[in-house]
């Protein structure tokens, strides 16, 4: 037995373990009804959501991104609420406003579309920093400040964003404290000639997402997010994410914040329940690494912030 699985000793209970890693096959599997291919992304959306983070899809337009996060939502049965961001949009659209009742005399909330359980911010670039910045406090604290006056989003509650890269001179830069606090940041790609004719003969008729139904409740999706919470975290394997973050802080000129490696060990919290484990080893921060490290990495030489990670996986010793 390892150090880890030594340290690993008081575990999740079995049944804790085989239930949330069940919610997670079946939300896969119902996601895998509307998209072809990209099963590889639609575990790290999922792995996202057990581990209560947020998720940044970029790519170009029309791969699916929209499509994606719509399904993965519409897996469960809780509420999905879409923000379509434009040049024009304000932060009280995001968030919501006070508006006067003259019968009352008082002013009533209108809560925006941030009170959510799984909020989609489409094409998030194209919103003006101002803008950008409503997402925030909701997605690092779980709660949004209108007039003063503190509400608490619905629980659970993710966002996933996604912004194109294309027509960058129509688009917004993310400032980097909004990047940091998305847990992971991915990349769809075109399918290839196989995935794209399947996908052609799924949708010239009816789509399937509009078929699609919840195959987990907002309970069972709480519960697994606790399983994950719980899930045991050696502190060899501390030790390890410290060290990855430290190499890429040493060898960039932005390195992975704080933020970022408590974010890498949820992240591998839940790839230890997706795979029906109640302890993290090694090979869980490794295979979550790329998509949670990368976005966080700013570099001023030829590297590339995916170059720093790599070699940073290539060099530190997990052991």
């Amino acid at each position: 037995m390892t150090d880890t699985e030594t340290e690993a000793a008081d575990v999740q209970p079995e049944r804790a373990i085989d239930e949330a890693s069940a919610v997670v096959d079946d939300v896969i599997e119902n996601v895998e009804r509307v998209i072809v291919g990209h099963h590889e992304e639609i575990e790290h959306i999922v792995t996202t959501l057990l581990g209560r983070g947020h998720v940044l899809l970029e790519d170009v337009p029309g791969v699916g991104k929209t499509m994606l996060a719509r399904a993965v939502a519409r897996s469960f049965d809780g509420t999905f609420k879409r923000v379509q961001f434009t040049p024009d949009l304000l932060p009280s659209d995001v968030t919501g406003v006070n508006v006067y009742n003259q019968k009352t005399g008082e002013f009533d909330f209108r809560p925006g579309p941030i009170f959510g359980n799984v909020v989609l911010g489409d094409e998030i670039n194209r919103a003006p920093p101002k803008t950008q910045s409503a997402l925030l406090e909701a997605m690092e604290e779980e709660q949004v400040t209108v007039d003063g006056t503190t509400r608490e989003v619905p629980q659970p509650f993710t966002v996933i964003a996604t912004q194109n890269t294309v027509e960058s001179d129509r688009a917004y830069d993310l400032p980097m404290a909004e990047v940091d606090r998305f847990m992971k940041k991915l990349r769809l790609g075109y399918p290839d000639e196989a995935e794209e004719t399947e996908m052609l003969g799924r949708v010239v008729g009816d789509h399937p997402i509009d078929e699609l139904t919840p195959v987990a409740t907002l309970g069972e999706l709480t519960a697994a997010r606790r399983t994950a919470a719980d899930v045991t975290v050696a502190s060899q394997v501390r030790t390890y994410a410290t060290r990855l973050s430290t190499y890429t802080r040493e060898h960039a000129q932005l390195g992975v914040s704080p933020r970022g490696t408590l974010s890498l060990l949820r992240a591998a919290q839940a790839r230890a329940v997706l795979d029906g484990r109640g302890y993290v080893v090694p090979d869980d921060v490794q295979r979550e690494a790329r998509a949670v490290l990368t976005h966080r990495v700013r570099t001023d030489s030829d590297r590339t912030a995916s170059d720093v990670v790599e070699d940073a996986l290539a060099t530190v010793d997990p052991e």
